[in-house]
């Protein structure tokens, strides 16, 4: 451990930093700071960056995985939260693989960790900005607007990974990417239900329920109801809108399911309490590093066959991405692996293309459970180590020696069975709301809805503890 902390340490010098309170932030101020968060995420996404004249010139590399990112196209935020997901997606990796040591239960450490991860998302904003530039995803650029343009995407990559290192120190309420995800998704989901522009093509309304109701008031025996229910996968349309609804709905039940072990304080007499092992025990975590882990594929594969293989005849690099640019347009071909981690949006897609459907949900549902397993390893949730935090804690089952062994075995039954089984439940609800064109992607919503259920916690509790100071001095809170 002395030598990473050797390496990183000299580098935590350089690095902008936003500073933990030193005293305790008030929940009405926490709520004022993460509102100005959103505010300034907001207004990156409606900048435009100086230079590109036309931001649909070249391709875009993140065009399935924007909303999933925060991105926005020939904004500030074209990169979105990419570069941070994936630095603590490969921090997380070489931790939970001891490749390098780190332990969690030391100050210094995780110290150490965080400086690392946030070195490392300034090392891949760079690196994902150079390869949009080198890649042509702008097209053909001078070199000068080039390295402004690079310039502009590296400031707002740090702007990015203070705000949520702001928020996630204690200034503001849950994390900064959670609220640029939501937001993101929440537009993306009220623009397709209530967009009033026409359609260019059509002339209709965009929105599903504004497209609705303009047909009822031209009259019951001018609706076309087929049309209004399924919009050819082009244009936002009802079956999209009620399938939003029910994955609201299905995550937010599962979200209550859960198992509750009872607990005692061995010190305490009569302190009674339940640790809950829900069945979506880690949440959303599988979906955001499945979700970073496609758009990288989609990313690289557009790179190197932009670069190497334009005309797909490189078997090697055909395994990876394959396009066919014959219409104007470039669709991934299929046998590619591009081809199958695209996700089908519309439920005409899936009937056209029943083979990459069916492979896309088989694959996301697979790269979900792994990531379930890994993250509960890495990150301290697995049966051993919520024993070991227990028992730490004073705490124990009734009944059973105080000891982590017997409290690993009782958790031992449930955490990793619910470990496969969440990840395999969100993998195949994302998949399949993808299927039927759910408004803001099924990642999205699935995302949206663990943040907004996270997030309403997280307010209780800063508000039993603003009630009950009592409770504060219990838990050493300032």
């Amino acid at each position: 451990m002395a030598r990473f902390i050797e390496v990183v340490s000299p580098i935590t010098r350089f690095l902008p930093e936003v500073k933990p309170p030193i005293r305790r932030v008030s929940l009405t101020e926490k709520l004022f700071w993460s509102a100005i968060v959103l505010i300034i995420y907001l207004f990156m996404c409606e900048v435009p960056l100086y230079g590109l004249y036309s931001p649909a010139q070249g391709f875009d590399p993140l065009r399935y995985m924007r909303i999933i990112l925060a991105a926005r196209r020939g904004t500030l935020m074209e990169l979105g939260i990419g570069p941070i997901v994936t630095a603590g997606l490969i921090m997380q990796l070489l931790a939970g693989s001891k490749i390098i040591d780190v332990d969690f239960t030391k100050p210094e450490d995780r110290a150490m960790f965080t400086a690392a991860n946030k070195f490392l998302a300034i090392v891949m904003t760079a690196f994902e900005a150079s390869a949009y530039l080198l890649s042509g995803a702008f097209g053909a650029l001078p070199t000068e607007t080039a390295v402004i343009i690079f310039a502009q995407l590296m400031a707002a990559g740090v702007i990015i990974i203070l705000l949520d290192e702001l928020v996630q120190k204690g200034w503001g309420i849950g994390s900064g990417i959670s609220l640029f995800i939501a937001a993101g998704v929440a537009q993306r989901i009220w623009w397709m239900s209530f967009s009033p522009y026409p359609d260019p093509a059509t002339g209709e309304p965009t929105g599903a329920i504004v497209a609705f109701f303009a047909s009822l008031l031209s009259g019951l025996e001018n609706v076309n109801w087929t049309w209004l229910f399924y919009r050819g996968g082009r244009l936002p349309d009802l079956i999209g809108f009620f399938t939003t609804v029910a994955v609201f709905l299905i995550v937010i039940y599962l979200e209550g399911i859960r198992v509750e072990l009872p607990l005692s304080h061995a010190q305490f007499r009569g302190f009674r309490g339940r640790y809950p092992v829900k069945l979506l025990y880690v949440s959303n975590i599988p979906v955001i590093l499945a979700s970073a882990l496609f758009a990288d594929i989609y990313f690289i594969g557009r790179i190197l066959w932009e670069r190497y293989n334009r005309d797909n005849s490189d078997w090697l690099l055909n395994m990876i991405a394959m396009y066919d640019v014959s219409g104007g347009t470039e669709k991934p071909l299929p046998g590619c692996l591009v081809y199958y981690v695209t996700p089908p949006r519309s439920i005409g897609t899936v009937m056209e293309e029943p083979v990459r459907a069916v492979v896309y949900l088989a694959l996301l549902v697979a790269v979900c459970i792994i990531f379930s397993i890994t993250w509960v390893e890495i990150a301290g949730l697995s049966a051993r180590d919520v024993a070991k935090q227990l028992i730490d804690a004073g705490m124990q089952v009734p009944g059973f020696r105080r000891s982590e062994r017997p409290v690993g075995e009782i958790l031992g039954r449930y955490i990793p069975a619910v470990t496969v089984i969440g990840g395999f439940i969100v993998g195949l609800i994302a998949g399949l709301a993808d299927w039927l064109g759910v408004f803001g992607t099924g990642m999205g919503v699935l995302l949206t809805v663990g943040i907004l259920y996270q997030t309403y916690q997280q307010l209780l509790r800063e508000q039993l503890l603003e009630m009950y100071p009592a409770v504060r001095r219990f838990l050493g809170k300032r």
